[in-house]
């Protein structure tokens, strides 16, 4: 992820393998990384059983949040893909009982149309 993207609120593909290590402590043994990206501290994965929102919180980051949501507690999603002149492209997620979705922006790079299809794979089941 590149300075400046991270300045702008950007997120940015990590790799699933490094991801699955990481976080391998929050996955159940039949649970695997399917996407990850990271957003300056934070972190949402996509494995093939849920969402999870990694929140580092605080000055130094210790503090972390959680948040789990099965592929099936998803109502609602949709992307925006960057423009000619937009340097951003958005996915906004609504989950069951809550009004306002969850909302993230990626660089132009990434490749929205993937993401796209790994939630389709998931809540679509």
């Amino acid at each position: 992820m590149g300075f400046l993207d991270a300045l702008m609120g950007n997120a940015s593909e990590v790799n699933p393998d490094e991801a699955q290590i990481e976080f391998g402590n929050l996955l159940s043994r039949s649970e695997n990384v399917e996407r990850a990206y990271k957003l300056i501290r934070d972190m949402f994965i996509f494995t093939n059983k849920r969402l999870i929102i990694i929140d580092k919180q605080g000055i130094t980051g210790k503090k972390i949040d959680f948040h789990s949501y099965p592929y099936k507690s998803i109502t609602h999603f949709s992307i925006e893909t960057a423009g000619n002149y937009d340097l951003d492209a958005e996915l906004k997620i609504w989950i069951s009982g809550s009004v306002a979705p969850i909302q993230k922006t990626f660089n132009k790079n990434l490749n929205i149309y993937d993401l796209q299809k790994v939630l389709a794979e998931y809540v679509l089941k």
